[in-house]
């Protein structure tokens, strides 16, 4: 390549695809191990931070998630997204005693962003604003009955989406020939599920706790966000987090949004517009919008081939349960089944074991089973 044709934007792309190819060819051997196989007895033993610990698909996800976040070049947002991997933990319930958590229910229920929760029931149960619930590698990725709801799914969900994301950076660079706000697009997708730890907190039947609605969505999104705020990640991330359950599209589109860090703004004690989070006058996103919250959007749909594989796997789990571990049909929806299918679904993940039943047949599901835990 002729020298004066070798500039800083061509250093840049070769820089930034030999760091994902390289981040990349280090992955797959540690996803691809054979699981830890155990009988029936030792599954129905084990706790979540266990099963979570003996996958080898969710030790390679965190890996990932963690190289991702030391790639993030601004030191201070490398750190504040650092910490929150390693430990997120509620700290926006440090400023909200008693009676401020009230002002804030009132507040959010006046504005229509809080409907049909008691107060008692407004923010997941917590042992304090220093400690999360569980770690960020044990918890589920969705409702128990969604997506990647076994222990570590949370891991195996944002690994796959940081790699949606940076290959959507990535396109927009090699297509159109420029660089959106690679930090952004890391820190957002890195953070956009912060909160499930606390919100999906195991219970001792082995189902995780169900969330309730907050500002129209799912109750983790936006303290999530909220989360973000109050540790003081840039304005241009929040947005960009803020984005992940929808695009500012159309104008309803962006009322989605715009409601979501209004609510995440009460709760964090912030003024949305002060802090950059919305135009002035609260109404949009600051203008011009950013692409890199839609990145973020498109970045997080793993969802939407995962929450029919879970609904379709789990009546087979189900059968194989009864008849091969001779778990009582009246436990299908207690302790016993629900520890075989967390075991199961962790070391294998509901996408792979849908993918063999796909792809090779449901006898072919059933023997990867009892390759995991052993037939009664």
């Amino acid at each position: 390549m002729p020298s004066e044709l070798f500039n800083r934007r061509d250093f840049m792309k070769l820089g930034g695809l030999a760091g994902v190819a390289l981040a990349m060819a280090a992955l797959p051997a540690t996803a691809q191990a054979s699981p830890a196989t155990v009988s029936l007895d030792e599954c129905l033993a084990m706790d979540p931070q266990a099963m979570a610990d003996a996958s080898g698909p969710v030790s390679a996800s965190w890996q990932s998630i963690r190289q991702a976040a030391s790639a993030i070049r601004n030191p201070a947002v490398r750190a504040k997204v650092q910490a929150i991997l390693d430990n997120p933990s509620p700290t926006l319930t440090r400023a909200l005693g008693s009676a401020e958590k009230k002002g804030v229910y009132s507040e959010l229920t006046a504005k229509g962003l809080l409907k049909d929760v008691a107060e008692a029931d407004f923010l997941p149960p917590s042992q304090g604003s220093a400690v999360a619930p569980q770690p960020f590698w044990s918890a589920p990725g969705s409702g128990y009955q969604s997506h990647h709801a076994y222990p570590g799914g949370l891991c195996t969900h944002t690994g796959l989406n940081v790699r949606v994301s940076m290959a959507l950076y990535d396109g927009y660079r090699e297509v159109y020939d420029y660089m959106l706000d690679r930090d952004v697009v890391l820190a957002a997708q890195l953070l956009h599920d912060l909160h499930k730890p606390w919100v999906f907190q195991w219970n001792k039947n082995g189902e995780s706790r169900t969330e309730l609605s907050l500002a129209g969505t799912g109750e983790h999104h936006v303290l999530g966000v909220a989360e973000s705020i109050v540790r003081g990640l840039p304005a241009e991330i929040v947005v960009a987090q803020a984005c992940a359950h929808n695009h500012p599209r159309t104008e309803a589109d962006e009322a989605q949004v715009v409601g979501w860090l209004t609510a995440a703004a009460i709760i964090a004690g912030k003024d949305p517009v002060a802090y950059g989070l919305l135009a002035p006058g609260g109404k949009t996103l600051p203008l011009p919008r950013r692409q890199e919250g839609f990145v973020t959007h498109l970045g997080d749909h793993d969802w939407v081939l995962t929450v029919p594989a879970a609904q379709w796997l789990i009546p087979v789990m189900e059968k194989v349960a009864v008849r091969d571990y001779k778990i009582a049909p009246a436990d299908l929806k207690k302790k016993p089944f629900n520890q075989f299918r967390n075991y199961v679904f962790s070391q294998a993940t509901i996408m792979s074991l849908y993918e063999t039943m796909a792809a090779k047949g449901e006898a072919e599901l059933v023997r990867t089973i009892h390759t995991i835990v052993i037939p009664a």
